[in-house]
């Protein structure tokens, strides 16, 4: 087995362009790790935050984008029990997913769902860590609640919308045209919301108000959000596309019981994550084993065009997820 492996990295940071291929060396299971032939690789947001130099590794991570992959454990780590030598499976990633092979911590993967290949594997992992841990873990999600994403048609959205509407709550949604708003109601939405076309916040207070708010616009949504809640209402923020900072006045946060939250899934403890991996598998792994859920594809590029994927991500024409093939290409 050669020792030296194709990845693409980040040569500089600025746009897609400075995502540039590469030969670096294959990397070495550590304790508690394995090593991942890698067939797929997911893009995601924070790979274009990286590569634009506004979201760094964790200390210890690898430098090369990437915070999911599918493929198959090639290397078992001194201290992995539960996983072997041509296990098929897919994982969260700190980093290092765009290459031919990766280092994972073996707590971090999960295996492919049953009838599921590769490809679609790949989608799991970043989406459903960060649904999870914010939507029903940190948000409490309960059946019957009203629960209002934003950005319903990309991949966070996507998987947010089936999971609420399988577990019995009553799901809002915006987007930003009528077939990203058709994709969402096809998923279990009961409403969409052309943001471009109607306010979300009129839309919620006719139903009373949303209990839960997933959010990863902020700026000046996260003043209109707290509008949209219902008394005792919580939102939860995960990114802020629109910046991070808004005037927001906190007295109805008092006189109408209200909570704000949110969290980053990547530079959470490893234990913090092998909890949320376990949770997964036996919460949601039966419901995608079974097909009541799964991923939305939106499409896919080769390794050596990680530029053009990230272009197709940042036009914010998606719907659903992007990903990388890595063992062809």
């Amino acid at each position: 087995m050669g020792q030296d492996m194709r990845a693409v990295e980040i040569n500089a940071p600025g746009g897609p362009e400075v995502l540039q291929p590469v030969t670096r060396p294959r990397p070495r299971a550590g304790h508690g790790q394995v090593v991942i032939e890698v067939a797929w690789s997911g893009v995601n947001r924070p790979d274009a935050l990286q590569r634009a130099g506004l979201y760094n590794p964790p200390p210890g991570a690898s430098d090369l984008p990437g915070l999911e992959a599918s493929g198959t454990v090639v290397e078992v780590g001194p201290g992995v029990s539960d996983l072997t030598v041509g296990d098929q499976v897919c994982a969260l990633l700190p980093g290092g997913g765009y290459a031919e092979y990766v280092a994972a911590p073996a707590a971090h993967c999960l295996p492919v769902p049953d009838g599921m290949g590769l490809k679609e594997a790949a989608c799991l992992p970043e989406t459903f860590f960060t649904v999870w841990s914010n939507v029903f873990m940190r948000g409490g999600l309960k059946g019957g609640e009203r629960f209002l994403v934003h950005g319903g048609s990309s991949g966070i959205g996507t998987t947010a919308i089936q999971l609420a509407h399988h577990f019995g709550a009553r799901v809002f949604a915006t987007a930003g045209s009528d077939e990203k708003c058709a994709a969402c109601r096809d998923l279990g939405a009961e409403v969409a919301t052309n943001y471009r076309d109607a306010d979300f916040v009129e839309v919620l207070k006719e139903q009373g108000g949303a209990n839960l708010i997933l959010c990863m616009v902020g700026g000046p949504y996260i003043r209109r959000n707290l509008s949209a809640l219902a008394d005792d209402g919580r939102l939860v923020q995960i990114a802020f596309l629109q910046g991070p900072k808004a005037e927001v006045n906190f007295a109805p946060l008092m006189m109408r019981r209200l909570t704000m939250t949110g969290s980053t899934l990547r530079p959470q403890s490893d234990l913090a994550k092998a909890q949320i991996a376990r949770d997964l598998r036996e919460a949601v792994w039966p419901l995608l084993s079974a097909g009541r859920i799964g991923p939305v594809m939106d499409s896919e590029f080769p390794l050596n065009d990680a530029a053009a994927a990230h272009a197709r991500m940042e036009t914010s024409g998606h719907i659903g997820k992007i990903v990388l093939e890595v063992a062809g290409g």
